[in-house]
């Protein structure tokens, strides 16, 4: 234990700290923090994100920087927007391509100020290790490369030349490719991941793990031994002109805002959209598109139908319940609710699977889901008339 007071004048807080080859980690029990409670936003998006992504954008960048990066972002002849994978139209795109996250993220990027050599003379590894991450992005960018070397406190300069030389004298001295594991950060553009990858698999491996292997490798390989590939099976276009939309455990309006779009699209077709969530998402309920100033002062558009706020891992008994209702639907009236040909050709275990759900009992689904029989059998009835349907599933 190790008192420490080094908190610009602030009261000690006490901390442990543990040794690791490349400094020190700080165990640090960080201050209460007090927890505010707000009324939940009616509508999301609208002029507050257009006025948010300003902020930001003039903060960071100013205007000349902001109006540049901003027609250049998620365009044909620009670049990926960082903030999140969501797809890119094939056909016409907006002049403004992006959301109020993207803006955050594009910002955080080109943003003008700089860390430069100073910065990691005044700090160690130790002192750096015991700042917010918040507080660390807040600093700036690094605009040269730093090298730590064996039994420093600090990060060093170095210049471009000799970072190359001591990158390639390290990757040139191992006795298989394998050896080296080539990492990318969520910050990353796409277009520099892409390069990055390029030289990996020159160098000679596929030791390329993203940023979101830690999140999605056991989903992606939960899809590939279900539907036989581990990334989504569907386009924007079948998304916007689906029949029935499960949205399952998904937060579009807080991470991923441009989903929006193709929900407020799908919507505008005619789609029924059913929210899967333990807490009501302001982004499912009602949305008002930043890129439709005639509407901006109206109530907004409400997205979905049906909000079941399902249990926590209460997920499996609630579709559970959805498929045998599905299926008591297809008992009715035969073979016009399921696709037999495509279950004979293109699955197998179906006959086990049917009687598994069959035999479940309605009692511990209400249970375990926390939704009501006679809800859960309502969307059952929606999924089992829809002709198109698509489900989308993330982690929050």
């Amino acid at each position: 234990m190790a008192i420490d007071g080094r908190d610009e004048g602030k009261t000690s807080k006490a901390s442990t700290t543990r040794s690791r080859s490349h400094g020190v980690v700080s165990d640090q029990i960080p201050e209460a923090i007090e927890v505010k409670i707000t009324a939940i936003p009616k509508v999301a998006t609208g002029i507050p994100a257009i006025l948010h992504s300003l902020a930001y954008g003039l903060s960071e960048m100013g205007l000349a920087r902001m109006t540049r990066a901003w027609l250049a972002v998620n365009q044909k002849t620009g670049f990926d927007c960082p903030s999140c994978a969501w797809a890119d139209p094939d056909g016409n795109r907006h002049p403004f391509e992006f959301c109020e996250n993207g803006a955050k993220a594009m910002a955080d990027e080109a943003t003008t100020s700089r860390i430069n050599s100073e910065f990691f003379a005044r700090y160690s590894i130790a002192e750096l290790s015991e700042k917010s991450d918040y507080w660390l992005n807040r600093q700036g960018r690094l605009t040269g490369p730093m090298i730590l070397r064996p039994g420093a406190t600090h990060y060093n300069p170095i210049s471009w030349d000799d970072a190359f030389q001591t990158i390639g004298k390290e990757l040139n001295q191992l006795s298989s490719p394998d050896e080296a594991v080539f990492y990318t950060s969520g910050k990353a553009t796409n277009e520099a991941a892409f390069i990055f990858q390029l030289f990996a698999r020159l160098y000679g491996t596929n030791n390329l793990p993203d940023c979101s292997n830690m999140c999605h490798e056991s989903s992606g390989w939960g899809l590939y031994q279900t539907l036989g590939v581990g990334k989504s099976t569907v386009t924007l276009s079948d998304l916007e002109h689906a029949d029935l939309i499960f949205s399952i455990g998904q937060n579009p309006g807080t991470n991923h805002p441009r989903m929006l779009t193709s929900l407020l699209a799908a919507k505008r077709n005619g789609a029924k959209i059913i929210d899967v969530n333990p807490l009501p998402e302001v982004g499912l309920l009602r949305f008002k598109h930043p890129q439709e100033p005639m509407r901006l002062l109206r109530a907004g558009t409400q997205l979905s139908d049906r909000l079941l706020q399902v249990r926590i891992n209460g997920d499996v008994a609630l579709l559970k319940g959805i498929i045998k209702t599905v299926l008591e639907a297809e008992d009715r009236s035969p073979g016009t609710v399921l696709d037999w040909d495509f279950i004979r050709d293109h699955t197998h275990g179906f006959e086990e699977f049917r009687e598994h759900v069959r035999t479940a009992d309605w009692r511990q689904i209400e249970e375990q889901s926390g939704i009501a029989r006679a809800r859960i059998a309502e969307v059952g009835e929606i999924a089992a008339k829809a002709r198109s349907t698509v489900i989308c599933w993330a982690m929050g």
